[in-house]
Parts: C-alpha cells; structure tokens; sequence
C-alpha cells in the first residue's frame, strides 16, 4: 500500500488529508489549507452568479467558466471567470510535493494548519473570497456560504484514517498518561485500548463490566473498522439525510431539495442504486488498468534483464575490440582509442535509453498502482454518497491512465545486441579509414500469416524483418517447394516483402519459405510456411478443411478480341461470324475438375466446340483444329471430337449413350478432366458424348471454348463431380460407370 501514500497527501501542505473537501474540479485539499490559499476580489467585480454550492454547481460547471478563464502561467497566481480579472498578488509558491499552490490573503490560524478551532471560534472568510485549486489551477468565486459550501470527501477520511492506523507499529495503550505503552486487549463495549496495569486499575472484570468483551487489540482495530458507517446530511439542509442522486448535477441530494424544485427537470435516481452502478463501473475500469499494471511489471523484469545482456555483450564486445588492436602494429594504437570511446559510447547510450525507460516505468506503475490501491480502498467504504461524490473523478482517472499504457509503452526502445564487428583486413595504409563496418547478415524474416493467403492456383505470401532488427538488407528469396514434398525452389528475388505466385497445381500443399540477403551474406529462412492452393482466398489451414473444386472465369486477357464478355467475365458472346476462342483464368495440371456451360442464345445452327487448350491455341480458329486444343464441336444434331484438325463423330448407335444429340438454347454442356487417368470427357444435358473422347493428357491445360455473334454461353464452376463417376475407375478405353 506504500505507493498509494501519494493519493492520501494534500497538495498544498504535502500532509495527510485533514477534513478534506472535495472542490468542483474534483480535486481535494485539506479544508484549513483551502482557508490559507483564499484570495479576495474586488466587491464591484464579483459576479454573483459563481456559487461554490455542491448543488448549485455541478462537478462540470468549471468546464464552461473554464472557457473564459483569464488565468496563465504568466499571471499573479490566479484568475477570475465572467470577464473579471483579479488583482494582482505575489508570485505563486511551491507546496512540498511540488504541486503549485497560492498565498494567502487572509491571517492563518496561529496553531498547526490541520488543528481547526472551534467552528465559533473560525474567522469569518471574507466576502467575494476566491480559491483556486492547486492542482489544475481552475478558480471558483465562494458563496456566503464559504468553505462550507464544499462537500467533506468523508470516503478519502476514511481511507487516510485506515491507512494510518496500519503503519502504526503497535496499538498503544488510550489511558496511560506517560509514554504509552502498547495495549494488550480492547474492549469492544467501551472501545478503548488497554494495557495491562491501566485494564487492571480501570477495567476490573467484576460488577458491570465483567459482561464487557476484551478482544486482542488487531481484532479490535478490525472491528473499529466494521463499524456502521455514518449517516450522510446534505449541506443546503443539515437535518435531512441524502437519498437521491441526481444525474445532471452528479450530486447525492435530499428529499427537501427535491420538494424545492431545486431539481425538478432533472433525472434524479436512487442513492443505493447509483452507489451500486458506479462501485461497479469503478471495479470495471480497474480490471483494465490491473492488466495494463502486470504488463508493466513483466515489461519492467525485461527491462532489467536487458540491462544485464547490454552489460555482458558490452564487456564481451570490448574484450574482442581490445584483442583485435593489440595485434595490430603500433599505427592502430592511435585508432583503438577512438573506437574504444565509440564502442563505450554506444554501451553508455543503450544503458541511458533501458535505464531512462525504466525509471519512468517504474514512475508510472508506482502511481497506476496507487491509483488502484486507492480505489480497492474506496471501494470498500460503505458510505453511498461519500462514494458518489468522487466515483466519476476515479473512474476518469483510471480510464486516463489505462489509455497512459498504451501501445508502444511497453515495447523496448533499445536492443541489447552490439550489431558492429571489427574489420581487421585492410592493409596498414589504410589505418587512418579504420571503422566500423556491419559484418553480419539479416535475421530471418517473420511471415505475417494474417496476409498469406490462397486462391485457385495462386498463392500470396508477406514477411517482413523482425521489429528490433538494425541490420541492413539487400532483398529477399522466396522458395516454394514442388507441391509433392520434392526439392526448394527460388520463385521470387527481389526488394519486395510481398509476392504472389501464380500457375501452382490446385489442391495441392506448398512449402514456402523466405530469407534475407545483404552485402556480407544471406541470412537464416524464416519459419516454413504450409499452404493449400484452393478455390477461395483463405490463409493457411489444415487440408482436409478445403474442398478440391476450382472457382474460375473466362480470362479477357488471353481471349480474341471479337469476344464480348459479361456477368463478371462468366457469360461470353462474340462479334464476328467466324469462330473465334477464349480460354479460362486457371489451368489445370493435376486432380480431377468438372464444370459446365449453358446455351443461354442459339442462332442459325452454329457449330461451338468446348474443351480445353495450351496457353499458346490459335484464337480465331474453332478450337480443336490445332494440335494445342482438345474439343467437341456440336450442332442441332449431332457432337464431333476434334484434335489438330482431325475428328470423328460420337456413335449414335452406342445403346449405353443414346441421345438426341446436338445442343439448342438452354443446353447444358459438361466437361470433365481427369488426370489421374489422364481422360476428357464430355456430357450434354447430364448425358455422356460417346465413349472417353481423349485420352494421355498430360501437362497443363486451360478449359476454353470456340464461337461465333450467333452464341452466348454462360460458365458454371466450383461444381463437384458428376454421381455417375468414380475417378480413377473403369476402363478408359470404353465407357465409364
């Protein structure tokens, strides 16, 4: 509870708090300390609508009067609101804890500042008297009812009282009347502490008081503590208990000030329900903030163990540094006392920058700690109003200083490693240019998994250094192996830290991997990446969670000229009579792949041919009538399939195939691509063309079709295989089951 000592300390005298009393910026100060920094305005310039009233003025008034403040750094040490200027006073003072504070204007009581008289006894505060708070400087013009206006924090009173008592060293003795000697019992009837002479001459154990309960003097402190808390009265009527909280003035209030009207338009709410609202926001706020403090501490232990690396690397680096010239000729000698200072220089500054970091970390987490301390304390108060009065200043703060650990707070501004080496190959002549030279070569680069990805046959992988790495690089190498488990390949060099692959096999698994070069070497590989080609984008992931069916369109980058696409390139038509041909975006090389095609318009009998083709097919031909093409060409009657300008018609007397034959509008064309049989296969309205059209396909093709302006079709994909077929079964020189 040490660090909380800070929280419990008035700013102006640097003391405990004594009667504290909660201003309207929600700062405290010791009620005598407010009477010594009152300052006096002039009567004619006193606006009378400033009123220190705890319900007149709500906890965010200032917040408006604040916006024409005349106060500055510059000025006597004060300011006034409305447009009313203060006079001048002497320069502003200093109080123990260094918060700025005010001199008095009015006389100051001639005892200690924290032993008040009697209330008959206080001088009366002058009229139109102003204070200003110490901590953020805004001022208030006081009411005639001065410093009473101010409600008494009686929650921090408590809280100051609890935490003195648990420093005391051991509980004296209340009735001896020289030097104190520690109690050994207290009587929780009479709650007083007693020795064992004063218990034996005050407290015989006979007559009345032999009913009395003596307890150890921890349980009675413990006890004391327990007792029913006070009954809170409201400072406008002092008979009258607070009951409500009203939500615009944020004030704990009485059932009299409602009757009054004092509150009419506001929303005024119950005070246990509010006391229960805000203990668990308060509770809330500090979960977050009790995160942010491990952090520190786990943060402030590498902080330290760095200090130590710094020192090890730094003594290990000179020792080497200091071998090195020694076996240089005496020429050196001169250059190994400017690189000795470079190097302790270097070591010194590392050393500042961690030490300098943890000194202010360690300032910080001494004050988020007390704040937390502070309000487990307030918490545990049982006075509702008292609670209310200075909950939503906590909560603020605590907020504030969890967002004081933020991002990049907890991150170490200085690495521990020694990123030079001694070059100590060049000639004597070149003595004098002897420096430092970066002899080592990049870290391994970090893959940022959340930016690889795949898609159909592409694969996109991202990497860049590791954040605390001050070594230069050249450029990078990018590897992926062969998607069977065989040999590394180089797929990519160059400065980039992003690169997309294309032309991988689908549904297939890569390896990747990439490493960092600059002048003296190429570094270590990253970790391997596994990666599942697919028909979607994902990042990474377990095989079997992916399906093995492609996604793809009609590519306008490859296709003729004459071809007009649409519907996200997945419909096609074209604009000359003549054949011309399109292939698709993805090839395939491996796996078995289906997709279809719709007749969406059929004119004048045409001849279009579907099947798959080379990346280099002729493209104002029909497809097929090269050798880079596999087809069938069909028309209202009949299917031919045709390679290299060679076909044959499918048998129309073929029992197991009997069809109609040709296509019309809203035909359904099927291709499917085997290769583990290394098989082409085609289907006309879920009816198989003829036996298998092709067979020993190997390498990789493109699906593709031929037609002319008298066509529109429509590519379906991402579709599974047929029922009827069972890859890598049946006779592929007949027909398939």
């Amino acid at each position: 509870m040490d660090e909380m000592e800070e929280e419990l300390k008035c700013p102006v005298c640097g003391s405990f708090f004594r009667e504290p009393i909660i201003l309207p910026c929600s700062h405290n100060i010791c009620l005598a300390c407010a009477r010594n920094i009152l300052v006096q305005t002039p009567d004619a310039e006193s606006p009378q609508s400033s009123r220190a009233s705890g319900s007149g003025v709500s906890d965010y008034d200032y917040l408006d009067l604040d916006k024409m403040s005349l106060y500055s750094e510059a000025d006597s040490g004060y300011g006034s609101y409305g447009g009313f200027v203060s006079t001048p006073t002497t320069p502003c003072q200093k109080s123990p804890n260094g918060v700025r504070v005010f001199p008095p204007t009015v006389p100051q009581p001639p005892a200690q500042q924290h032993l008040l008289p009697q209330p008959s006894s206080l001088p009366l505060i002058p009229r139109n008297s102003c204070i200003t708070c110490p901590q953020c400087h805004r001022s208030l013009i006081l009411d005639d009812r001065g410093l009473r206006g101010f409600p008494k924090n009686r929650v921090l009173e408590g809280v100051v009282d609890r935490y003195q008592q648990s420093k005391a060293a051991a509980l004296k003795c209340q009735l001896c009347e020289k030097s104190p000697k520690e109690a050994t019992v207290m009587c929780e009837q009479c709650d007083v502490f007693y020795c064992d002479p004063c218990r034996l001459r005050c407290h015989p154990p006979r007559g009345p008081l032999a009913k009395h309960r003596l307890v150890p003097p921890a349980q009675g402190r413990i006890s004391r503590r327990a007792s029913p808390r006070k009954i809170s009265t409201c400072t406008e009527h002092e008979l009258e208990n607070l009951s409500m909280y009203c939500v615009q003035c944020k004030n704990p209030v009485c059932y009299q000030c409602l009757e009054e009207g004092k509150h009419g338009t506001h929303e005024v709410k119950a005070l246990g329900a509010m006391w229960k609202l805000h203990k668990g926001q308060l509770s809330q706020a500090l979960n977050g903030l009790s995160d942010r403090a491990t952090e520190a501490k786990e943060f402030l232990v590498q902080l330290r163990n760095m200090v130590q690396h710094i020192q090890e690397n730094g003594v290990e680096f000179e020792a080497c540094l200091v071998a090195q010239c020694d076996a240089l000729i005496d020429a050196l000698n001169r250059r190994k006392t400017q690189l000795l200072t470079q190097v302790n220089k270097e070591h010194e500054h590392k050393l500042k920058v961690v030490r300098d970091q943890i000194s202010h970390c360690t300032v910080k987490l001494r004050q988020t700690t007390g704040l937390m301390e502070y309000c487990l304390e307030v918490i545990k108060e049982n006075d509702p109003s008292g609670f209310l009065q200075i909950s939503d200043a906590l909560i603020r703060r605590v907020h504030m200083t969890e967002g004081q650990w933020g991002k990049g707070t907890l991150t170490p501004r200085m690495t521990s490693d020694f990123d030079l080496t001694l070059d100590s190959g060049p000639l004597l002549q070149t003595i004098h240019q002897l420096d430092f030279v970066q002899m080592k070569v990049p870290a391994a680069p970090m893959l940022q998994l959340e930016e690889c990805c795949t898609q159909n046959n592409s694969a996109t992988l991202s990497w860049k250094q590791p954040p605390l790495s001050t070594i230069g690089v050249d450029g990078y190498i990018l590897e992926l192996d062969d998607g069977n488990g065989g040999p590394f390949r180089e797929v990519y060099v160059g400065t980039e830290t992003i690169c997309t692959v294309d032309g991988l096999h689908f549904n297939s698994t890569y390896k990747s991997r990439v490493k960092a070069f600059n002048s003296s070497g190429v570094g270590q590989y990253s970790k391997t990446l596994i990666m599942q080609t697919s028909e979607t984008g994902l990042p990474p992931c377990d095989i079997q969670s992916i399906a093995s069916v492609a996604w793809f369109t009609f590519d306008p980058a490859s296709a003729h000229p004459d071809i007009i696409f649409s519907n996200d390139n997945l419909t096609v038509t074209c604009s000359s009579y003549d054949d011309r041909v399109v292939m698709c975006n993805s090839a395939f090389s491996r796996g078995v792949h289906y997709w279809e095609m719709t007749v969406d318009r059929y004119d004048n009998h045409p001849d279009p041919a579907f099947g798959i083709a080379r990346g280099d097919v002729l493209k104002d031909v029909m497809l097929g009538k090269d050798d880079k093409a596999w087809a069938m060409y069909v028309d209202n009657n009949r299917s031919w399939f045709m390679h290299n300008n060679s076909h044959t018609n499918r048998k129309p007397n073929h029992i197991r195939y009997r069809t109609d034959g040709g296509v019309s509008k809203g035909a359904t064309i099927g291709v499917l691509l085997d290769f583990t049989r290394r098989i082409l296969i085609f289907l006309i309205n879920d009816e198989q063309q003829g036996p298998v059209a092709f067979e020993g396909l190997e390498g990789s093709y493109y699906p593709a079709i031929s037609l002319n302006r008298n066509v529109q079709v429509t590519l379906h994909t991402g579709l599974p295989i047929p029922d009827f077929y069972t890859p890598g079964e049946g006779d592929p020189n007949g027909s398939v089951c």
